[in-house]
């Protein structure tokens, strides 16, 4: 089976003339259809990891196998391709272009990425991953004119357009209140339930009880995991939120 593998991966900032290695001989792996989340104290390298892994940024040593490609043997033109037509993106600030629709930067990625492609078919993609997220009322309202949640969500429609292999996404809770995190994280675990990887970085509990697997970072290395199996139903949320949370303890979280 295809995975993404990480492979003593390493990353050092140099700040004045003083090295931070923030990342140091990371090892893991995610099997395509599932669902991981990352977490770890402030500082850990988290999001470091996220955008090492995705090509966002470079490996100062090691190896990204991406679903059978090695990340970092590939131009930097290659690792943009790739993140655009196999990869999605959803982030904590909604970076959205202010000047078009919802629904409008929702297409966008889909005809940068497919030059040739039959437009009609990207445009209907998008109707139906709307109408799936809950968005369709607002497809012709401005970045400005809706709800955060509402935004969040088109975020998510948007990292989708392309069928992506996998997912990253980075807090993409974090500027939400409770009920639209409840929401997005539904979004998520449901895409996910239906074939996309997905890779997640939070600091919150409740957003890690949905993962399959949670994996705690801290000094720049993957100290501990614990398997949580598919969220498949919310009955058992309140089980795995306390099994966490037993977990996350004993680390000193």
């Amino acid at each position: 089976m295809e995975s993404l593998k990480v492979t003593n991966l390493c990353k050092t900032y140099v700040v004045n003339k003083r090295q931070n290695n923030v990342l140091r001989n990371v090892n893991l792996e995610i099997q395509a259809g599932e669902m991981v989340a990352i977490m770890g104290p402030s500082g850990s390298g988290k999001t470091t990891l996220l955008y090492t892994v995705s090509g966002m940024d470079d490996a100062t040593a090691g190896k990204v196998n991406f679903f059978g490609k090695e990340l970092t043997m590939l131009k930097p033109n290659e690792i943009s391709d790739l993140r655009l037509q196999e990869m999605g993106f959803v982030f904590q600030q909604m970076y959205m272009l202010k000047n078009l629709s919802i629904y409008d930067n929702i297409i966008l990625p889909a005809y940068q990425a497919n030059q040739k492609k039959n437009r009609h078919d990207i445009q209907e993609r998008a109707k139906i991953l709307m109408q799936k997220l809950g968005i369709s009322d607002v497809s012709d309202n401005g970045v400005n004119e809706v709800s955060g949640g509402q935004l969040q969500r088109a975020c998510i429609c948007r990292s989708l357009i392309n069928q992506p292999k996998i997912i990253f996404a980075d807090e993409p809770t974090g500027a939400l209140n409770k009920q639209n995190s409840i929401e997005v994280m539904d979004e998520l675990t449901r895409i996910n339930v239906e074939g996309t990887s997905i890779m997640l970085v939070t600091h919150d509990m409740r957003v890690a009880s949905k993962c399959e697997r949670v994996l705690y970072i801290e000094d720049g290395n993957i100290r501990d995991e614990i398997i949580l199996g598919k969220c498949i139903s919310t009955s058992d949320i309140r089980q795995r939120e306390r099994q966490l949370n037993e977990w996350l303890i004993k680390l000193g979280w």
